[in-house]
């Protein structure tokens, strides 16, 4: 039998699932902005700061609609990541009171966990792309078959 305890234990790692994602991308978007801007090449540390700035106030579904992250179009990637985007507003703007009473008995515990089950593989997936497109497989480091210069986790 499940309790709101793990309810809670499993919203927090689907919440930092959400995070990995909107980090990554907006790493993927500082980067874009880095080479566009030849950042480093002309020493401009300030306008570094500035459109790392500018990337932190930015939403996921404001990230993702960045002209810089049009990778993510040209993988055909769109539809995961909108899907991503939907779960993750649920999940922070509508999870309990959609589930509402069902936090008072174990059989609701337990549809809530299957439930944030089902977030969680859709942002991971979304994380794993995201990852993917930017040169590194999550699943292989996890798995210790971590290439040349990288450490496994």
């Amino acid at each position: 039998m499940h309790s709101l305890a793990d309810v809670y234990a499993k919203f927090g790692e689907v919440a930092e699932a959400a995070q990995l994602l909107e980090t990554q991308l907006g790493n993927m978007l500082f980067l874009h902005g880095v080479k566009e801007e030849d950042l480093i090449a002309n020493q401009r540390p300030e306008r570094a700061a500035a459109l790392l700035r500018e990337i932190n106030r930015k939403t996921l579904g404001a990230l993702l609609s960045s002209p810089g992250l049009a990778t993510l179009t040209a993988a055909g990637l769109e539809d995961l990541f909108a899907e991503a985007l939907k779960e993750r507003n649920r999940l922070n703007h509508g999870f309990y009171r959609e589930h509402n009473l069902r936090r008072n008995s174990a059989d609701g515990c337990t549809k809530m966990l299957y439930d944030l089950e089902r977030i969680h593989d859709v942002l991971l997936k979304a994380y794993e792309a995201a990852m993917l497109l930017s040169g590194t497989d999550i699943l292989k480091l996890a798995s210790g078959q971590a290439p040349a210069g990288h450490l496994p986790i």
